[in-house]
Parts: C-alpha cells; sequence; structure tokens
C-alpha cells in the first residue's frame, strides 16, 4: 500500500463534494503534469490512502482522507473541446491524460499547511518542499500516520 496527497481546488472539487457524491466517489481529472500522470498510471493501486488536499484557497491544507478507489484510465476532460481540460494532441486511441477514482474514508479535522509546516516529522514531505508544485505527491508511511494523528484530534 501507497500514500498520496493529492491537491484539489475547492471551488473546483471540494472534500465536502466528495462525500456527496454517489458513492462518494469522484474521477480525478485534469491533471496535466507528466509526473503526476505517471504516478496515478504507473504507482497509485485501489486501496493507497490519500491525504485530500484543499489548495489554492485562502487556508490551504488537508480537508479530508480518502483512498484510490480504481486503477488508471482515460481522462474524459482531455477530449471535451469546450472545456478548459482539451488537449487538441489526445486522441481515444492514444490519451494523454489519466483519470483515478478516488473515495472518502474520512473527514477528521482541518489541517492547516501553517500548521503542518511546523511539525518536525513533516519537514520532508515534497509537499513542503521549496518550489514544489506536483499536485499528486507520494507521502511515506511515517508522514501519513503522523497527518492521522493530527486530524483526529
Amino acid at each position: 500500500m501507497r500514500y498520496w496527497l493529492m491537491k484539489s481546488e475547492p471551488d473546483e472539487v471540494s472534500f465536502d463534494d466528495v462525500l456527496a457524491a454517489p458513492g462518494q466517489t469522484v474521477a480525478w481529472f485534469g491533471v496535466r503534469n507528466y509526473q503526476a500522470r505517471n504516478f496515478m498510471r504507473d504507482a497509485m493501486q485501489p486501496g493507497d490512502g490519500v491525504l485530500f488536499y484543499h489548495s489554492s484557497c485562502p487556508v490551504p491544507g488537508v480537508a479530508g482522507i480518502a483512498q484510490v478507489a480504481s486503477g488508471p484510465y482515460p481522462d474524459a476532460s482531455q477530449f471535451d473541446s469546450k472545456g478548459k481540460y482539451f488537449d487538441p494532441k489526445a486522441t481515444r486511441e492514444q490519451p494523454r491524460w489519466i483519470s483515478v477514482d478516488v473515495k472518502a474514508v474520512e473527514q477528521g479535522r482541518y489541517l492547516p499547511l501553517s500548521e503542518m509546516r511546523a511539525i518536525p516529522e513533516l519537514e520532508d514531505m515534497v509537499l513542503l518542499q521549496k518550489g514544489s508544485r506536483l499536485s499528486i505527491s507520494p507521502v511515506t508511511p511515517g508522514q501519513w500516520n503522523r497527518i492521522l494523528e493530527l486530524i483526529r484530534n
């Protein structure tokens, strides 16, 4: 089992949206970074843990715990010529971008980025590294367990 931090802008898809979705599951779409795509395509497995992170908002932070609920499949948004995630180079025969389904597991308390920065056990998290902009990044088991402790208190 692996662990991931997945960033979503809450005005696009929030953790509350996931909780309200049928089966508390949504497609993770719109990733347009090759490294993040490769994580979804090559490394994520159903059952992997997900820190659902709200980004590009007044108080960024971990909004909930989820899990990967499907294997990779073509991201439908790459084919929508009127959508903001359209990719004219993608074809149905050779899609460029990947989605996975993500299922809510637990909400807990909101864990702001500012608090995460003050936790010594988290100092090596990819999220906290200067210049890190990845929308999906791996999380170590130690980081995962520490964040679970923090959101459950």
